[in-house]
């Protein structure tokens, strides 16, 4: 069960030197956890934004 949690860990830690272009004020979300969910969406399958979005 660790290591699954470490690879996770690992996959969002390559990602968190991403520069977000993003307006600050306008943030609802972290940009991590944005890329964390659609990693998974897309390995679940999803193929499209509405599906992600779904």
């Amino acid at each position: 069960m660790n290591s699954s949690i470490n690879s996770s860990a690992s996959l969002l830690k390559h990602f968190e030197n991403l520069e977000d272009p993003r307006t600050d004020y306008l943030i609802e979300h972290k940009l991590l956890d944005i890329i964390g969910m659609t990693i998974c969406a897309v390995i679940c399958g999803a193929e499209t934004w509405v599906e992600i979005y779904s």
